[in-house]
């Protein structure tokens, strides 16, 4: 007979919960993405097949991940998922154009830049400690791959409401707008993201920087510039989305603030910032950068 504690029967419970919660989001978005003027694949709205397919490819590797027990390619995974459901998209969907062109483009060297690094970063430390006590535990494990595979259908939604539906063949200043400054916030917010994981990353080579927190470069203008920077092209490809949505489809403009409140309250700041105080809490040094440095935004600081 299987012992069950009342703590690990509520977290079973908790699990299917967010589970099936996170089903039902991903069935709105997918609703949302597909009225007025979808593309359709095999009878099946193409915008609700792709977040059908994001979610199933999540579903498959969490297969191995919990026979092993391990987490070493969940972010990988992720990042091949963006891939996959945006190349489909534009395979399957309307012949491609200029904007489809970009965001393709976009979407490619982002997603490959942050896997690679990602997958490189947890075979260094040889695990991920978010997993530590998430992948003894099927459901667990089955909830945090299930959240990411919401994860990639809200971020990605913009795109892919872009990609498949047909687009104009001559473009409007509106449409050269949402191009030319998206495009442009988009570069920025990848190159800040790009930058600060290398400069990051470089700080912690060096061996006489073990135990020292990282306080150069463009972090010391920003406590995490490379989420700011994540924010930000976000921003970018919705605004370069934007001249091509209507009705329900504007839904998809949700993409970066999903993004933002991620990594503002749930997985990002919040917890890095604990963990932070938590290792240089009460040293002078730290205690300076925290107050002159703003937390997220670039010179701007918030005070309590």
């Amino acid at each position: 007979m299987i012992n069950m504690t009342d703590s690990n029967f509520k977290s079973i419970i908790q699990s299917i919960i967010a589970i099936i919660i996170a089903a039902g989001i991903a069935t709105g978005i997918a609703f949302a993405g597909s009225v007025n003027g979808y593309i359709a694949f095999a009878g099946m709205p193409l915008f609700a097949l792709l977040i059908i397919i994001a979610f199933a490819i999540q579903w498959l590797a969490f297969i191995p991940s919990y026979i092993l027990r391990t987490e070493k390619f969940f972010d990988l995974t992720g990042a091949l998922t963006y891939i996959t459901v945006t190349v489909l998209a534009v395979v399957l969907g309307p012949p491609i154009s200029l904007r489809t062109g970009i965001i393709m483009t976009f979407v490619f060297i982002w997603s490959s830049r942050l896997g690679i690094f990602l997958f490189r970063m947890v075979l260094k430390a040889g695990e991920d400690k978010r997993f530590e006590n998430i992948k003894k535990s099927f459901f667990k494990l089955l909830m945090t791959w299930t959240l990411q595979g919401l994860w990639v259908s809200f971020t990605v939604a913009a795109a892919l409401a872009v990609i498949t539906v047909e687009q104009p063949i001559v473009y409007s200043a509106f449409d050269w707008i949402g191009l030319i400054i998206g495009g442009l916030i988009w570069i920025l917010g990848f190159s800040f993201e790009a930058v600060s994981d290398y400069q990051k990353n470089k700080f912690r080579s060096i061996p006489e920087n073990k135990g020292k927190f990282i306080h150069t470069g463009l972090w010391s203008i920003s406590r995490h510039p490379n989420y700011f920077g994540e924010i930000t092209l976000w921003i970018g490809m919705a605004l370069i989305a934007l001249p091509s949505l209507e009705s329900w489809r504007f839904i998809v403009l949700i993409s970066p603030l999903w993004v933002f409140i991620q990594l503002i309250f749930i997985s990002g700041v919040s917890m890095l910032e604990k963990s932070a105080d938590k290792k240089w809490g009460g040293q002078e040094d730290y205690e300076l950068y925290k107050r002159n440095t703003a937390i997220i935004i670039p010179w701007i600081r918030f005070r309590k």
